[in-house]
């Protein structure tokens, strides 16, 4: 039981924090904080990726390459470059050590007021801190396993953020339904996201990214998007307005990738089998 429950925790503190600190805030920059806050959320975040943890640097500016060439040669993950989820994913991780590293050359626009902590992300991202979490999660399994079954979690407990990753950006580009038709084939993968906390709705967020709500219909509850107006109301983050909304959606390019920038109402969405 120890180990579920723990199994359980660490999936969801992970993936809020990566669609929090990585993508909302550092990407879209939907809101903003102050140091203190700022800073809380990086040892959150890396407390709760554990050895997946991500520099919020270096995923923002992957994450807006992935939105200005969505499905295009240049996407650092798009299903329609790779054969595989394996292939692509292995990409992924090149292009986020390059990115990291500043091993390529990027575009003005994809760095422009990304957050940088850079001695914490030289600790926090490094070989070392994540030998270390491969040792305490093996260990912790170890200690309270009371079932070989149980082991079967241990390698998602490793890979926890490329586990999220990978269903998010394969499988929401190759299956569900599609509220907006875009220049690219992202998709959301099912009507009520309770297991990745609003990043399953891809297709609702390609065509709205600097939203902090990722739902656009009545039963597409995003559960961050609630957590986001909590901290707004009690002082944590302060919500971008429509200004800085639309300069961060032209600096990607949005208008380009649009088809129909209408939400089809009354229709049904599109269903997409890849």
């Amino acid at each position: 039981m120890v180990i579920v429950i723990f199994f359980i925790a660490q999936w969801y503190f992970s993936i809020f924090s990566q669609t929090f600190l990585q993508h909302r805030y550092a990407a879209h920059r939907s809101f903003t904080m102050n140091r203190f806050w700022e800073r809380f959320f990086y040892v959150f975040a890396w407390i709760s990726q554990g050895a997946t943890y991500m520099s919020p640097r270096a995923y923002a500016v992957m994450h807006r390459m992935h939105h200005a060439y969505a499905d295009t040669p240049k996407d650092p993950h798009s299903p329609s470059n790779h054969k595989n989820m394996f292939a692509m994913m292995e990409n992924t991780r090149k292009m986020y050590t390059a990115c990291y590293w500043d091993n390529i050359e990027v575009e003005k626009r994809f760095k422009k007021d990304v957050p940088d902590w850079p001695w914490f992300d030289a600790w926090a991202d490094s070989r070392i801190a994540k030998v270390i979490w491969v040792l305490f999660y093996v260990a912790f399994y170890i200690f309270f396993a009371t079932s070989p079954w149980l082991y079967l979690l241990l390698p998602i407990s490793i890979l926890m953020n490329p586990a999220h990753a990978v269903m998010v950006n394969w499988f929401g580009h190759k299956i569900g339904y599609r509220n907006y038709a875009l220049k690219n084939t992202s998709t959301n993968l099912y009507p009520f996201d309770i297991f990745f906390l609003g990043e399953s709705y891809h297709n609702d967020h390609h065509r709205n990214p600097s939203s902090i709500n990722m739902g656009v219909r009545w039963f597409e509850i995003d559960i961050t998007y609630y957590i986001i107006l909590f901290f707004s109301k009690i002082g944590i983050v302060k919500l971008a307005g429509s200004k800085a909304k639309n300069e961060h959606e032209r600096d990607l390019d949005l208008a380009e990738s649009i088809v129909n920038p209408v939400l089809l109402k009354g229709l049904k969405p599109e269903k997409v089998i890849a």
